[in-house]
């Protein structure tokens, strides 16, 4: 599941009742974990963050991070522990346990009973058995090296002596003696179903070489380079002063200024780190990004300040010092840049989108003759044909004004008022027919380019476009509702932080789950329009705010 990169949506700190809530899940998805084991996996009061992410294949999955190392993670519902916390998990003396199909299930190398992988059984014990312990064992979720492990701090599984295996009862069956050892030496023979579909659980999860790793783009830059005589640390000082500099010369600007430190990292330098390559101050000899801020600072290169309490922001910058001014942006390599063409996302097609109606119970007795019943789906132009059909059919045109329409029964109780009962008896056909639509529920259905069309309640919500007032009098523009279009925010704040030449962030939208915001430094309504209107040729109608664009010579 884990086996290539993956998408972070959002990243957040876990509430009080959120916490208190997964630890109940723990308890019920582990019921072998004692309380104060569980009070060690999710602690009171460390830091202990949400992070929701989208697998390479598109999964949804919810990550449990304490501490900067994930601990659990949830799929459909689901709750998996990491590799970082399953001794108890491993297979008993006895032997082969009894597993079923779907039971989760912890795999160790063999001489270590430290798992390196953990997913669910595909088969119970006795067709394991009955396999000769072939064919696909597990279906993996996660393994050491995944992705998964490389959010953390990449420590390796601990050395844990294997369980001894108890002396064999000689009144027992041969077969049932063999079938022991089977299982406990010899995991490779058990192969797996997962993101290496043919790979044996020795080949998965094993420790890569050296020059594997230099080779392996994917952990370039969490290994020494065998022809590099720096070491790691010395490397990673390098790294994190390049992307420093890089932000500083292309990212910051003036306006940006007072900067929260926290932004600039998250935002600005971990943006800058080179394909290929990982920012992890944690692995320099500055420890962290205070410190190494402060070596800066006595640079003369920024000057930080504690604007609020414990809250440290960068609030003048040097660009005329050598060190920026000196400072050459690497050309990426043509492997590089050959990756980068052959997995570029493919471009953005609108959705189509169309307002429909539903029939609710109320308006029952109008549809049924044409077929329809509570909870059909019409659009606008087949409701009309339906109730000028029905008109007709029940002989209700007006003998004397053929625009006006009498009104039975039926249509007195689904579109009249209640204190219109009893005194109006005709109605024009333009009035007739508002009222009809404007009885149905609305409903509105979007289909994606390839894609089955999703249908969904009320009215689609529009992009919103707002102008906000931050600190220091500083105008920022706000982006919402843009997942509904099928619109990535993070790409969105990539794009115009690019075009807009201003920090742009992702942050939650309040108010709205699931759900995020771009906000952009200035007044950046122009390069929306443009963005939104001509190169993703969404309809005006779906954009709300584009009027806030400021008007020619004003400043933004």
């Amino acid at each position: 599941m884990f086996a290539k990169a993956f998408r972070v949506k959002s990243n957040t700190a876990i509430k009080g009742s959120d916490r208190r809530k997964l630890r109940a899940d723990v308890m019920a998805a582990f019921p072998t974990l004692g309380t104060d084991q569980v009070s060690v996996l999710v602690p009171g009061k460390e830091e202990l963050n949400i992070v929701k992410l989208y697998a390479h294949r598109g999964d949804a999955v919810t990550v449990y991070v304490s501490g900067g190392n994930p601990i659990l993670f949830e799929v459909e519902k689901n709750l998996y522990p990491t590799d970082l916390m399953l001794p108890g998990l491993v297979v008993p003396p006895a032997g082969l346990p009894q597993v079923q199909k779907g039971d989760l299930c912890a795999i160790a190398l063999l001489g270590n009973r430290a798992p390196v992988a953990v997913g669910v059984a595909a088969m119970s014990t006795a067709e394991m058995l009955t396999s000769g312990l072939k064919g696909r064992g597990f279906s993996v979720l996660h393994t050491y090296q995944d992705h998964l492990w490389r959010s953390g701090d990449k420590s390796s599984p601990p050395s844990l002596a294997p369980l001894a295996l108890d002396p064999p009862d000689l009144s027992e069956e041969k077969e049932s003696v063999q079938a022991d050892p089977a299982l406990q030496g010899d995991l490779r023979r058990l192969t797996l179903e997962g993101e290496e579909e043919n790979g044996e659980v020795q080949r998965m999860c094993e420790e890569k070489s050296l020059s594997e790793a230099s080779e392996d783009p994917s952990v370039r830059g969490l290994n020494p380079d065998p022809t590099d005589s720096k070491t790691l640390q010395e490397q990673m000082d390098e790294l994190v002063q390049r992307c420093f500099l890089h932000a500083l010369k292309c990212q910051v600007r003036k306006a940006d200024l007072p900067l929260l430190t926290s932004t600039f990292l998250g935002s600005h330098m971990l943006s800058c780190c080179p394909e290929g390559r990982q920012l992890d101050i944690k692995k320099s000899s500055y420890k962290k990004l205070s410190k190494f801020l402060q070596h800066m600072q006595q640079e003369q290169i920024i000057q930080v300040k504690e604007l609020s309490k414990g809250v440290e922001s960068i609030v003048a910058v040097d660009w005329k010092h050598p060190r920026i001014t000196s400072f050459v942006i690497a050309e990426p390599s043509p492997t590089s840049q050959t990756i980068q063409e052959g997995s570029r996302e493919q471009p953005y097609h609108p959705p189509d989108i169309k307002s429909l109606y539903c029939v609710p119970a109320s308006m029952t007795l109008l549809f049924q003759e044409s077929g329809h019943k509570k909870g059909s789906i019409l659009e606008g132009g087949e409701v009309r044909m339906i109730i000028i059909n029905y008109v007709k059919r029940n002989d209700l045109i007006d003998a004397d004004n053929k625009n006006l329409v009498k009104l039975d029964p039926i249509l007195c109780d689904c579109i009249l008022e209640k204190n219109e009962q009893h005194t109006v008896m005709k109605l024009p056909w333009d009035s007739l027919l508002t009222r009809c639509l404007e009885k149905l529920q609305p409903v509105y259905q979007v289909t994606f380019p390839g894609q089955e069309p999703i249908v969904k309640k009320g009215r689609i919500c529009p992009i919103d476009i707002t102008l906000a007032q931050r600190a220091s009098n500083k105008k920022v523009t706000v982006v919402r509702n843009l997942e509904a279009y099928g619109l990535d925010p993070c790409s969105v704040a990539a794009i115009l932080q690019q075009r807009c030449q201003a920090s742009a962030t992702v942050t939650p939208a309040p108010g709205a789950k699931d759900s995020l915001q771009v906000q952009i430094q200035g007044n950046q309504v122009h390069h929306l329009s443009r963005l939104l209107l001509e190169e993703y040729q969404l309809p005006r109608k779906h954009i709300q705010g584009l009027e806030k664009a400021p008007k020619p010579g004003k400043k933004k």
